[in-house]
């Protein structure tokens, strides 16, 4: 990864401060995994499109409560300092839900496939890296190619004599 301290990445965020890496501290009750992967990809688009979300770091604890993979992809970058949002949570019960909450409900949207396609589609101009998107170009193919199959919006009808398909 490309060493980031002299050009370091724009912030597009509301923060509290500027902290520097070695006093952030990761929560040792987090339960989220990064794959190195996903912490290189994080990295790209942090080092190319800047911060547009704080790491949060709870006041009570002094723990980072939601933004573990940007610090470990601003480690990756080699940057002095990092924008956090200081929050108050008033019972470590608080924290922790916040800590769960914060990954889980990203888990519980659905996507919309034929939107997602037609977006990807538009942004495809050459204008951006398309791995700003969070997909790399591998996963990107092969979710394009998924994406080809039938419209779910247009039912397939089929002849009731023969079986054939008539659309």
């Amino acid at each position: 990864m490309q060493k980031q301290k002299e050009n370091k990445p724009p912030i597009h965020c509301a923060h509290s401060k500027m902290m520097p890496l070695g006093e952030m501290v990761e929560h040792p009750k987090n339960p989220n995994q990064h794959s190195p992967a996903q912490i290189m990809l994080l990295a790209k688009i942090i080092g190319g499109q800047g911060w547009r979300a704080p790491i949060v770091v709870s006041k009570r604890s002094g723990y980072i409560v939601a933004g573990h993979a940007r610090l470990r992809a601003a480690k990756l970058l080699e940057l002095e300092k990092v924008p956090i949002s200081l929050q108050e949570f008033k019972t470590e019960a608080d924290e922790l839900a916040h800590l769960i909450s914060d990954n889980r409900i990203a888990e519980l949207a659905e996507m919309n496939t034929r939107a997602l396609k037609d977006l990807l589609i538009e942004l495809d101009t050459g204008e951006i890296d398309m791995e700003f998107t969070g997909y790399t170009s591998n996963s990107l193919g092969q979710l394009m190619r998924e994406l080809d199959g039938p419209d779910p919006a247009k039912p397939q009808i089929s002849c009731p004599h023969c079986g054939e398909k008539i659309n």
